[in-house]
């Protein structure tokens, strides 16, 4: 089996995240969906643990994910919700992650962000392909309060299949965030992830190329050549008098 399925804890952590409503939870409503999940890393470890209680399930795969993305699984990102139509990712407010104000710090927000709308391509892309971050945008609205913030991403059905019949592309990934201390209807944030990918085995190509490139680099001990047009010398004609 994948492996992907060898980072699961063998041990769960006592350290869970402030446990927030169900209300709350569902403020943005999942797409419904009558497609059947791709097979894919990400998709056989929920298959996985799909039997098991919610907040064990929610734990196990906060910790298997974090050893995924190494510098993710530091920052305490909870995966409360992981299907292939919707992602709900949460984030504390410990003293770790604050900004001078004692609320979650920008980046943090944004590394939540990413993390919703990358995991949720993921679990949408065949296991030929790989998903790069080409470009994001985030604009603060108002101060977000001291407390829990989340991001949910979605996807709708067609976009699902956009992506699956798709082998090279982008597309930008609804998110949204929720400042769950605040009673305020204005979002605080509103995040554009545009993300992209492609097939592995044109990154592995392009990976090789420019390894190539550095091996004759190496071998002849001289950078590569230069065009003539790029990089004329200039010439001074002038004569001391």
């Amino acid at each position: 089996m994948s492996g992907l399925l060898k980072k699961l804890p063998a041990k769960l952590t006592n350290k869970l995240p402030a446990k927030v409503s169900d209300s709350t939870k569902s403020s943005v409503e999942k797409p419904s969906s009558t497609l059947k999940p791709i097979s894919n890393q990400f998709t056989k470890l929920l298959s996985v643990t799909k039997y098991l209680p919610a907040g064990a399930r929610s734990s196990i795969l906060s910790k298997a994910f974090g050893k995924v993305v190494p510098y993710v699984g530091t920052t305490g990102i909870y995966y409360e919700t992981v299907e292939p139509n919707q992602v709900v990712v949460s984030l504390n407010n410990n003293k770790a992650v604050q900004n001078h104000i004692g609320s979650i710090h920008a980046v943090a927000i944004t590394l939540l962000a990413e993390t919703a709308t990358g995991f949720i391509l993921g679990l949408n892309l065949p296991s030929d392909r790989i998903l790069l971050i080409k470009s994001y945008s985030v604009n603060f609205h108002r101060p977000i309060k001291k407390g829990q913030i989340a991001a949910i991403a979605s996807l709708s059905d067609e976009q699902r299949l956009d992506i699956l019949n798709t082998p090279k592309g982008e597309m930008i990934i609804p998110c949204v965030i929720k400042d769950r201390e605040s009673d305020s209807d204005r979002d605080p944030i509103v995040v554009e992830m545009t993300w992209a990918w492609i097939p592995k085995a044109e990154l592995e190509a392009r990976r090789q190329g420019k390894a190539s490139e550095k091996v004759a680099e190496d071998d002849t001990g001289t950078e590569a050549p230069i065009e003539e047009s790029d990089a004329s010398p200039t010439q001074d004609n002038s004569t001391d008098k």
